[in-house]
């Protein structure tokens, strides 16, 4: 798997973006991703991710994770020029991180990885529009964050 993460707000500390890319690797593993797939993850201010959440969502708010689903990861795809098949972006607001850390009285470090979790769990389809689906999102991302000694 190929991870690309834009930090635009310089915000994060080479352990940290290791720790992310960790993460997502086993998360792709657990999850039986195909090996050549690229996702990324940018790093973004409450500023920022309030512009997408209203343009792709028509939420004129700041929320804390967005996820953009591309290219379907269970399936090959026949490509010759080797690269790999975009999975989507996930965008987190580094502001609510911190908020969140804070309010939930956990590390940065299982926050920022929680959402990186649930956005990756997004762009592979899964949701938590009822309780049923939310029970199922929320047992996988607590077993991969566990992995990490990142539980609650």
């Amino acid at each position: 798997m190929q991870i690309d993460i834009i930090d635009q707000t310089n915000s994060l500390e080479i352990n940290q973006i290791n720790l992310l890319k960790e993460i997502l690797i086993h998360a792709g593993e657990v999850e039986k991703v195909v090996p050549n797939v690229e996702v990324s993850i940018t790093i973004v201010n409450n500023e920022a991710i309030q512009a997408l959440n209203a343009e792709y969502r028509n939420k004129n708010e700041a929320t804390d994770v967005l996820s953009f689903q591309m290219d379907n990861p269970f399936r090959e795809i026949q490509n010759d020029s080797g690269v790999p098949v975009m999975l989507g972006d996930i965008i987190i607001s580094i502001e609510k991180v911190q908020e969140q850390a804070k309010r939930y009285n956990h590390s940065f470090e299982r926050e920022i990885s929680f959402l990186t979790v649930h956005g990756f769990l997004h762009l592979l389809g899964y949701t938590h529009d009822n309780a049923i689906e939310e029970k199922v999102m929320f047992q996988k991302q607590d077993a991969i964050l566990e992995e990490f000694n990142l539980e609650r």
